[in-house]
């Protein structure tokens, strides 16, 4: 089992997005995805940035792929996913309607926003030319072994979401926006002022979601540092880890020293508490209990 970098959730500056990658090529994760998958609107602000990061990573020698948008809705946003296919590097798509644009007989790969819940949905895939699936945060640890033995058997690598707030919908309308009595057309891009994305409180004042522009995510960060050996006895081929600010670069390492020193899941959230102080984190989804339980 290896790691893989999902792509960025939130609207960074260019500049930060090219330290970033800097800094990931010289993790151990085995493999980085590219692209904008929450908002076409931020695209330009960093678009020019890929080429580079790409270069940078590949000479590192990381696997690099491009991701998709998990909502795919306006004409010009067609019109990327169907350049992405064109542009030669391996795409991974978070919304079943890039498929669309999927030239015959090339490879995809598949993201987390992508329903795939049970063998019959990843066979097709696999027929269609999937070869990595990363499976959606939710699945208990029961149907994560059956879709990581189906994968097996069809040729299909399985991912599953290792660390970062998980992704639990994405919508037409920005509440981001909402939120500051703007409308999503001239949102003026209030994302870029939450790069961590904005906390969502309950009536009692405890904070439960994240809104991420026109996303919303879980606020605790989904970890499994106490479930990794079961993951690994189930066949799953990668964690994913999900970017967000701070020393990202050490919790890769730190994930990846889990996997390949035998540190036990306590000593490693111990470590991940430390390196994230201010953060909860949660790993309900795989015991098959509410996804915000908290870990450990």
């Amino acid at each position: 089992m290896d790691l893989t970098i999902g792509p960025i959730a939130f609207f960074w500056p260019a500049a930060q997005l090219r330290d970033f990658y800097q800094m990931i090529a010289a993790t151990p994760a085995r493999r980085v995805v590219i692209g904008e998958w929450v908002c076409s609107k931020r695209l330009p602000f960093w678009q020019n940035e890929i080429p580079q990061a790409i270069e940078c990573l590949t000479a590192a020698g990381k696997e690099v792929s491009l991701s998709t948008l998990a909502l795919i809705t306006l004409k010009r946003e067609r019109r990327q996913a169907e350049e992405l296919f064109a542009s030669g590097v391996p795409v991974e798509i978070a919304d079943l309607g890039a498929l669309k644009y999927l030239p015959e007989g090339v490879p995809f790969q598949v993201g987390p926003t992508v329903n795939v819940y049970n063998e019959g949905t990843l066979e097709w895939l696999a027929r269609k030319g999937a070869t990595r699936i990363c499976l959606p945060p939710e699945l208990p640890l029961a149907s994560v072994t059956t879709l990581a033995q189906a994968g097996l058997a069809a040729g299909v690598a399985v991912e599953v979401w290792g660390h970062g707030r998980a992704p639990l919908a994405i919508s037409g309308r920005c509440y981001h926006a909402r939120l500051h009595e703007r409308a999503k057309d001239n949102c003026q891009f209030v994302c870029g002022e939450d790069p961590d994305g904005r906390d969502v409180e309950t009536l009692d004042g405890q904070s439960f979601l994240t809104v991420n522009g026109v996303q919303t995510l879980g606020h605790a960060h989904t970890t499994v540092a106490l479930q990794m050996a079961k993951l690994q006895a189930a066949g799953v081929a990668s964690l994913r880890l999900s970017p967000h600010p701070g020393d990202f670069a050490a919790i890769v390492n730190l994930y990846d020293r889990a996997l390949h020193d035998g540190i036990p899941g306590s000593e490693t959230m111990t470590r991940l508490r430390g390196l994230m102080p201010q953060a909860s984190f949660a790993d309900g989804f795989l015991d098959g209990q509410p996804g915000l339980r908290q870990a450990g």
